[in-house]
C-alpha cells in the first residue's frame, strides 16, 4: 500500500481534485436577496492550518520553537452566492497570508465582492481588484495613511472619531502612499459595545506583554470602534448593513471547521510526503462534492421558502453514513449515486437551520434587516 503513494499518486489526485472543482451542478442558481443581487460573485479567502509530522519540516515547514517544526496550510475561496468551494491550494504553515494575498486578483472577475480578513490587507491587491471592475470589504488595518479626498491633507483618524456623535458613522477616504495605487474609497465606523471593546483592550495588552511591549494609548482608543472599507457604493451597500454583510465571512470558518472537525483533514499518522498529499486531496475531494449537496438544497430553500440548510448537520448526517457510502462505492458509483438520491432528501428537514424569534442568521439580516429595539422588546415581553 505505501509503495502505491507515489508522486504520480498526488498528480492523480491532484488533477482529480480540480476536475471535482470545475465540475457545476447546473440547475443550480445562485441565492437571491436583493443586496446580494448586485455582485456577479462574492468570494471569500481565508486560510486555516494544522501540525503535521516533523518528520515533513523539510516539505511543509512550521514556524518550529515552541510551535511546530512541520505544518500545512490550506488556502481556500467560497464563493457564497453559489454555496461552492472553488479554490484551494495547500502550502507551508510559514506561508504567510499576506504574502498570498497577491495571488487574490487572478481569481477575481469584474462585478466580484472580495470579502478577506486583515492577513490578507493590501492596498495594491485592493487596486488591482479596483482595476478589475470588482469590489472589496475589509477591515481598515491599523497605521494606513488615511487622506481626505479634497484637501490630500492627513485625517487624524482618533480625532474623527471622538467627534462621531452616533454608533454609525461614514466618510469618503483615499488609502495608499503610492500615487499610482490610491484608492479612493469609503470609511465605516461602527461602534462596538463596552463590553466588546474591553474585551479587545484585554486581548491587546496580553499580546504586548508576551511580546515584551506596551500597547499604545492609540491603539487602546481603537477597540471602541470596528473600522471597514469599502469601494462598493452607498446604494448598493448602506453602512448600516456593513456589518452583516462582513459577517458572511464566516461561511468559510464554518467550512474549515467541518473539514477538521468531520473529514479530520488535520489528522494524519504518516511522515511521508506523498501519502499524506494523497490523503489531503481525498478529502478535500469530499469537501467539494458535500459542498456541491449543501449548495444545491440551500438555494432551492432560500430562493422558495426562505428557509437555510445547515451545513455542520449535514456534515455530520453524511459522516453518520459514511460506511454506507464505501460499501457501495466498492460495488459501484452507480450504487453510491443512488443511494444519495435516495437518502439526501430524507435528510433535509432534520438538517435545517432553527427559527430564533429573537435574532436573525446573517442571511436574514441581509435580506430584511436586524430586528429593530421594539421587535426585541415586543418578543421578550411575549
Amino acid at each position: 500500500m505505501h509503495r502505491r503513494f507515489s508522486v504520480g499518486a498526488v498528480a492523480f489526485m491532484k488533477r482529480c481534485s480540480e476536475f471535482v472543482l470545475h465540475q457545476k451542478i447546473s440547475a443550480v442558481t445562485s441565492i437571491r436577496a436583493d443586496l446580494l443581487n448586485h455582485f456577479k460573485r462574492i468570494m471569500i479567502f481565508d486560510s486555516s492550518s494544522w501540525n503535521i509530522d516533523p518528520k515533513l519540516k523539510n516539505v511543509l515547514p512550521g514556524c518550529g520553537g515552541s510551535a511546530s517544526e512541520a505544518n500545512c496550510k490550506l488556502q481556500a475561496c467560497y464563493e457564497y452566492q453559489r454555496g461552492e468551494l472553488s479554490f484551494f491550494e495547500i502550502t507551508s504553515g510559514i506561508t504567510p497570508d499576506g504574502a498570498y494575498t497577491y495571488q487574490l486578483p487572478g481569481h477575481v472577475q469584474r462585478g466580484d465582492l472580495v470579502l478577506v480578513d486583515l492577513g490578507y490587507f493590501n492596498i495594491k491587491t485592493f487596486h488591482e481588484i479596483c482595476v478589475i471592475g470588482a469590489y472589496f470589504l475589509s477591515r481598515l488595518s491599523i497605521g494606513i495613511r488615511l487622506l481626505d479626498p479634497k484637501s490630500y491633507s492627513p485625517i487624524d483618524l482618533l480625532d474623527a472619531l471622538k467627534r462621531i456623535k452616533g454608533d454609525i458613522h461614514e466618510m469618503p477616504i483615499i488609502v495608499g502612499g503610492d500615487k499610482d495605487t490610491q484608492i479612493c474609497c469609503r470609511l465605516i465606523c461602527l461602534r462596538v459595545s463596552q463590553d466588546v471593546a474591553n474585551a479587545r483592550r484585554r486581548r491587546l495588552k496580553k499580546t504586548s506583554r508576551e511580546r515584551g511591549r506596551t500597547p499604545s494609548q492609540y491603539h487602546l482608543l481603537l477597540a471602541d470602534w470596528t473600522l471597514m472599507i469599502t469601494n462598493v457604493p452607498q446604494q448598493w451597500l448602506p453602512s448600516k448593513m456593513v456589518r452583516p454583510f462582513y459577517a458572511l465571512r464566516w461561511q468559510i470558518e464554518l467550512l474549515f471547521k467541518q473539514i477538521k472537525s468531520v473529514l479530520c483533514i488535520h489528522k494524519s499518522n504518516t511522515g511521508k510526503e506523498n501519502r499524506l498529499l494523497c490523503e489531503i486531496y481525498g478529502k478535500l475531494i469530499m469537501a467539494v462534492l458535500i459542498h456541491r449537496i449543501h449548495a444545491d438544497i440551500n438555494i432551492r430553500l432560500w430562493n422558495h421558502k426562505r428557509r437555510e440548510l445547515s451545513m455542520e448537520k449535514l456534515y455530520k448526517r453524511i459522516q453518520e453514513r459514511a460506511f454506507i457510502l464505501l460499501d457501495l462505492l466498492l460495488l459501484s458509483l452507480q450504487k453510491a449515486i443512488d443511494y444519495l438520491r435516495e437518502e439526501v432528501p430524507r435528510l433535509i428537514k432534520n438538517c435545517l437551520k432553527a427559527r430564533q424569534k429573537s435574532r436573525r442568521t446573517t442571511l436574514e439580516i441581509i435580506e430584511y434587516g436586524p430586528l429593530s429595539t421594539k421587535d426585541k422588546i415586543m418578543l421578550y415581553a411575549a
